[in-house]
């Protein structure tokens, strides 16, 4: 069953992955196995978009099947009524790149593990992370970007959160593309995450004991 929804899901089928994924609910499954096969069937639609076996089209509309599982998993999630937020995490793709699916997965998976995201986006200025930082009080902030040319832009972000005498008051991750620890230092961040779950581990890490 579970490697039947990673490649059923990975492969598009909307009605095939919707009907396990309630078959699977229904019999009293944990819903956070299913989302983590969620997780890994996005994990080879992107690998397939990397190999021009997928394209735009396609990339949209595997979130949006995932979007409906969510819909179905959140409210088996247990005390998901009454779930509390274990922090804010503000998170978007930096200036000068538009890459979203590796965001979107982060974002997805940690709002469904229980933070409180906010999305700002794709070819997001530093002013603008600035921003919401003062709004929403954010303590975690999340710097994607694919494209090399996005590492000066991470840096630049941090420098600016810095020069806004807020960087002492949160702590800053980032991920995408080919991004490693001398990227990390080069940036100035304090992590980064090579997949969505080393995201949510170090949102954990950081906010999970409050």
């Amino acid at each position: 069953m579970e490697g039947d929804l990673v490649n059923i899901l990975a492969d598009l089928k909307e009605k095939e992955a919707l009907k396990i994924v309630e078959e699977r609910l229904s019999a009293g499954e944990d819903p956070l196995k299913i989302l983590g096969e969620g997780r890994r069937a996005m994990e080879i639609v992107g690998r397939r978009f990397e190999a021009k076996e997928y394209f735009i089209p396609d990339l949209v509309y595997s979130g949006e099947i995932l979007k409906e599982i969510a819909k179905k998993v959140k409210p088996k999630l247990k005390g998901d009524a009454q779930v509390k937020r274990l922090g804010k995490i503000v998170i978007g793709t930096v200036a000068g790149d538009i890459h979203d699916i590796g965001k979107n997965i982060v974002t997805f998976m940690l709002d469904i593990c229980g933070f409180e995201v906010y999305d700002l986006g794709v070819d997001v200025p530093a002013k603008k992370f600035i921003e919401k930082i003062g709004e929403t009080k954010a303590e975690v902030i999340g710097l994607s970007g694919f494209l090399t040319v996005a590492f000066n832009s991470m840096k630049e972000t941090v420098e600016a959160i810095k020069e806004a005498h807020l960087r002492d008051n949160v702590r800053i991750m980032i991920g995408g593309g080919q991004i490693d620890d001398e990227v990390r230092k080069y940036t100035g961040a304090d992590a980064y995450g090579p997949d969505a779950m080393a995201a949510v581990s170090l949102a954990r890490r950081w906010l999970g004991g409050k």
